[in-house]
C-alpha cells in the first residue's frame, strides 16, 4: 500500500519537485526502480540521506538485487518493531478481557 501510495505521489509531483518531496520520495519509495531513478536524478539529496536510509547507497550502482535485499530487511525490520510495539498491549488487553469474563454479573467495578 505504501508502495503505491508512494509511486502516486512521485507521479503527480515528479515535475515539481521540492527538496522536502525528494526526500520524501527517497525516505519512502520501496521500489528498486524508484530509487535508482531517484539518486540518478536528485544525487546530493540521495548521498545526504545514505546515513539515514543506507540502502540509498546501492542506488547510485543501479543494483536493483542488492536493493531488494535492503527492502526486504527494511520490511523485515519495520514488522519486529512492529510486533514489538504490540506485543505488551496485547498482552494488557487480554488480561482486561480475562478480568471482565471472571467479573460476577452485575459488578461494574
Amino acid at each position: 500500500m505504501i508502495r503505491r501510495l508512494v509511486e502516486s505521489h512521485y507521479e503527480t509531483y515528479r515535475n515539481d519537485a521540492t527538496n522536502e518531496r525528494i526526500e520524501f520520495w527517497l525516505m519512502e519509495s520501496r521500489t528498486p526502480e524508484l530509487l535508482i531513478a531517484l539518486a540518478a536524478d536528485h544525487p546530493d539529496v540521495a548521498r545526504a540521506l545514505v546515513p539515514r536510509r543506507g540502502l540509498l547507497s546501492e542506488a547510485f550502482g543501479a543494483s536493483r538485487g542488492a536493493i531488494e535485499t535492503g527492502l526486504r530487511a527494511e520490511e523485515f525490520a519495520e514488522r519486529e518493531a512492529d510486533r514489538a510495539y504490540w506485543q505488551p498491549l496485547k498482552r494488557e488487553l487480554e488480561q482486561l478481557r480475562r478480568k471482565a469474563r471472571n467479573r460476577p454479573a452485575g459488578d461494574s467495578a
